[in-house]
């Protein structure tokens, strides 16, 4: 009982199912986008970060090309780097868990956790959201890739922005500063000014350039932004 009533776990549950029905999305956009059932499926069950996936079938479905698709994927996954180390401290995982831990650690199960106050709440709400998401995703995953041919266009069901949605919905609480915020809307203008005259998957690449050299010339608190949502070493007995 007490596990059911933890707040970690109903947390966790409410985003993993939340963020599973999307898979719909990514598994007939990646279907639409020329990739077959078992690339999609690889895709998912192997790279599992939501961002990078549809990064990857959008540059391809674009046209752009295979080494274009996975540097757009591998930038948007550098992400979950920086996401590992706090969670790494948070949760604390050893053997195995360790692998199961890298694969899971996302922006919603590292939300969750960030989120609770309790050191064993942050391991609870982790461990839901990322294995729920995990096997939500999958599964739904499947079937958008299998209900595709059927559903016709995509777009059309509005599945082509859902997940564009869902990330600026995560990304956006955490632009707290003036800095991070002007940066991120310089990038989406280069963006946009970039899409017509480059190959698809480039503009990406080019925002991300200049993101990087914004940040590399900022004038704001060396710190600024890398802030951890929780102290990960506040609820340990030895913390001073």
């Amino acid at each position: 009982m007490e596990f059911t009533k933890s707040p970690g776990v109903r947390i966790g549950l409410s985003i993993a199912v939340a963020t599973g029905l999307y898979g719909v999305s990514f598994g007939a956009l990646s279907v639409a986008s020329g990739l077959d059932l078992w690339q999609t499926m690889a895709l998912s069950l192997l790279l599992f970060s939501g961002g990078s996936q549809f990064a990857f079938i959008g540059v391809v479905g674009g046209g752009g090309s295979g080494a274009a698709a996975m540097s757009a994927a591998s930038l948007l996954g550098i992400r979950n780097a920086v996401y590992a180390m706090q969670m790494n401290a948070l949760v604390r995982p050893r053997g195995w868990r360790k692998l199961l831990a890298a694969q899971v650690t996302i922006d919603e199960s590292t939300a969750t956790a960030s989120g609770q106050t309790d050191n064993l709440e942050q391991r609870r709400g982790f461990w839901t959201a990322g294995i729920g998401i995990y096997v939500l995703w999958n599964l739904f995953t499947a079937v958008g890739a299998l209900l595709g041919n059927a559903m016709g266009d995509p777009a059309q069901w509005g599945l082509d922005g859902a997940a564009v949605a869902a990330f600026l919905a995560l990304l956006w609480p955490r632009l707290k500063a003036r800095e991070p915020v002007a940066i991120a809307v310089v990038c989406a203008v280069v963006t946009l000014l970039a899409v017509p005259f480059v190959p698809a998957g480039i503009p990406i690449l080019i925002a991300a350039a200049v993101a990087g050299a914004l940040g590399w010339v900022s004038h704001g608190p060396a710190d600024e932004g890398l802030e951890p949502d929780v102290d990960p070493y506040a609820t340990r007995e030895d913390h001073p």
